[in-house]
């Protein structure tokens, strides 16, 4: 099968259940939507703002949506981190690359002042902050977070020169209530949780997704609500579920879709085992 054969079947423009969609493929939360807009309205205070949750219930999407709102911004920078494990050395380093500034090798001192003169230097000739993204932010060591909740603070701490985003699992919250982490768990102004989705919110995310990839008809409206069911409000599982439909669907040559197919695929009828007739004495 060739790569495209699968969505000219089913007139697709892409791959709706993959993670890589468009981004206008993304379906934005009204959770998501509003902390997006309170973050983007208040950037020019900057400062620190955090997304939780566990795995598949959209960090992902909502670190992809709200780092696409506040790029539309006029003269706004985001920059993600890479490699939040990093020691301080090189997360200096990746910070450098990330706002084009040269940093010596061992002249930390050094990194701090020409880092902060670029973010001081945007902030006095656009009025924004510049914007860094750190995913799995819970893998930082303690020393980096500290390190940053330093570099980003001035005139006592009346002033951030950046707007920091924070997103990771339950066990990020979890460090920040650690006495090493409480001064900058406490500076954290914006917090969104991310849980579990219920039923109507998975049917909404699939129905978004299929009518932008360009076909809402490709599974019928039980199906939809079967999946929604069975994907235990986790975001990852719906779109697997809907994938190895997809794909099994194209096999069959199926021109949509249903709930047929599902009880098909992962509810298949048990196999019934004739029983053997005993065996005849002999006289």
């Amino acid at each position: 099968m060739k790569p495209n054969e699968i969505l000219t079947h089913y007139g697709l423009a892409f791959h709706p259940f993959r993670p890589d969609v468009p981004i206008e493929a993304l379906w934005p939360s009204p959770a998501i939507d509003t902390f997006s807009r309170r973050v983007a309205l208040t950037l020019a205070d900057g400062g620190f703002v955090m997304i939780t949750g566990d795995p598949g219930t959209g960090k992902s999407v909502a670190l992809r949506l709200l780092a696409h709102r506040l790029e539309q911004m006029r003269d706004v920078r985001v920059g993600a981190v890479d490699h939040p494990q990093s020691r301080c050395s090189d997360f200096y380093r990746e910070l450098g690359d990330l706002f084009a500034v040269s940093l010596g090798h061992h002249n930390r001192w050094g990194g701090f002042k020409s880092l902060r003169a670029r973010w001081t230097e945007h902030i006095q000739t656009s009025l924004t902050r510049p914007v860094l993204i750190i995913d799995e932010a819970q893998e930082m060591l303690t020393n980096v977070f500290n390190e940053l909740r330093i570099l980003t603070s001035k005139s006592f701490d009346s002033e951030q020169l950046l707007c920091v985003v924070f997103a990771g699992d339950h066990r990020l919250p979890e460090r920040f209530k650690h006495p090493d982490l409480a001064p900058l768990g406490s500076r954290i102004r914006r917090r969104l949780h991310l849980d579990y989705a219920e039923r109507d919110a998975l049917t909404a995310a699939l129905d978004h997704l299929l009518e932008a990839a360009g076909n809402g008809a490709m599974m019928t409206t039980e199906l939809k609500t079967t999946l929604a069911e069975h994907a235990a409000g986790n975001y990852r599982i719906l779109m697997n579920l809907a994938d190895d439909l997809m794909t099994i669907g194209y096999e069959r040559q199926l021109p949509q879709l249903d709930e047929d197919l599902f009880l098909d695929v992962f509810h298949p009828p048990a196999k019934t085992t004739r029983k053997k007739k005993p065996a005849r004495r002999a006289r």
